[in-house]
């Protein structure tokens, strides 16, 4: 089942990836032994075309991955595959193609192909924003803030669509501009389940990237290896909220050998989960507390942020009583305030739709990352 003629369809890298793809799918064939059968047979068509004798012969694999690779054959209908990916906006860049993003090419061991819903960037200036899965109130609001105005400025923000701050800086440089997740997983798994919409909103937009196939699940040891794309396609790596042993450090270490510079967001001292990122500063990580810390690196001029919302003077009242690391209970509001319940609770569900404030469980709020209003 290995009908596959139509390069003048999928054009003939696409078609090459393909199959590059399919070997990437055998059990105990990684990057290594890929390299290997390309280099022997010439193409990852051919590999996966060789018979058994010559794929023996190429000593490239082992007995029972032959095994494996012939029993994957006799599973793939590769035209079925490819029709679906195309279908599902799935898109493959080998290392070899022009398209190649060049600043991941030029790192140790690249991805030999990229799959990806969206557009792959182009020489853009990039930064990518990492930190905590478990991140504050305070994190989620400063990743927020970075992702918005340095996308405004024209930055790409990227990052990996984890939960906490990696979302939020998603979220944040949405609102002014484009960015990128590189997964875990194959692009069209979402994981978290519940970032799903805004997976599909990031490849609209931007794009949403992956060195697995298609379909492939998300597994603890691909993250590690995925944050060397995380950094391999930025110029800078920002961390914001990062335990000791959080996973965003290991973005910087791959940061650090890729010769990308290091920004580092201080947090709360007594927060663990800023702890790693402490550290970070103490070791020469650039501390920075606005985003032109970052644009003067960058030599961009920072656009000025939208004038704020004029408030009424119940509304003033009502929000200084409203944290960005903290959150305050309605309760809490009407005390200090001195208002009425009643307006008080009007007063918040109209700071809420206007997006001032955001409503967390327990009839708790806080403010959001509105540049107007820091």
């Amino acid at each position: 089942m290995v009908k596959m003629e139509r390069e003048e369809v999928w054009g003939k890298n696409e078609s090459e990836g393909i199959f590059l793809a399919v070997l990437q799918m055998v059990s105990g064939i990684g990057q290594a032994r890929i390299k290997a059968l390309t280099h022997h047979f010439g193409s990852a068509r051919q590999a996966w075309q060789a018979s058994r004798r010559d794929l023996f012969l190429s000593q490239c694999l082992d007995e029972t991955t032959c095994n494996n690779l012939y029993k994957q054959r006799e599973k793939i209908d590769i035209e079925l595959l490819a029709t679906g990916w195309r279908k599902a906006g799935i898109r493959i860049c080998l290392l070899t193609d022009p398209a190649y993003p060049q600043l991941l090419k030029n790192i140790f061991d690249p991805p030999l192909a990229l799959y990806y819903r969206g557009q792959l960037p182009q020489d853009n200036d990039s930064i990518a924003i990492v930190g905590t899965r478990r991140s504050s109130i305070y994190g989620k609001n400063a990743a927020e803030l970075f992702g918005s105005r340095l996308a405004a400025a024209g930055l790409l923000i990227i990052s990996g669509a984890a939960r906490g701050i990696d979302t939020a800086a998603h979220r944040g440089a949405m609102q002014q501009g484009k960015t990128l997740a590189v997964l875990g997983c194959g692009v069209d798994v979402a994981y978290p389940p519940e970032n799903a919409k805004l997976l599909r909103a990031i490849a609209e937009t931007g794009a949403v990237v992956s060195e697995y196939p298609p379909g492939t699940p998300p597994h603890k040891s691909y993250f590690p290896a995925r944050n060397r794309i995380i950094s391999g396609l930025s110029r800078a790596v920002m961390v914001i909220e990062a335990g000791e042993k959080s996973g965003a450090l290991i973005t910087v270490d791959f940061a650090l050998e890729q010769g990308r510079d290091v920004y580092a967001v201080p947090g709360s001292i007594f927060s663990g989960v800023s702890a790693g990122t402490h550290r970070l500063i103490k070791q020469g990580a650039k501390l920075v507390d606005s985003v032109e810390d970052v644009l003067e690196d960058y030599e961009i001029i920072p656009v000025k942020p939208p004038d704020p919302e004029q408030l009424t003077g119940d509304e003033q009242t009502v929000i200084r009583y409203i944290g960005y690391d903290r959150s305050s209970s309605s309760e809490e509001i009407v005390v200090q305030s001195h208002l009425p319940a009643s307006e008080v609770s009007c007063l918040l569900l109209q700071l809420e739709l206007r997006g001032l404030i955001a409503s967390l469980p327990g009839n708790c709020y806080v403010r959001t990352a509105q540049e107007g209003h820091r």
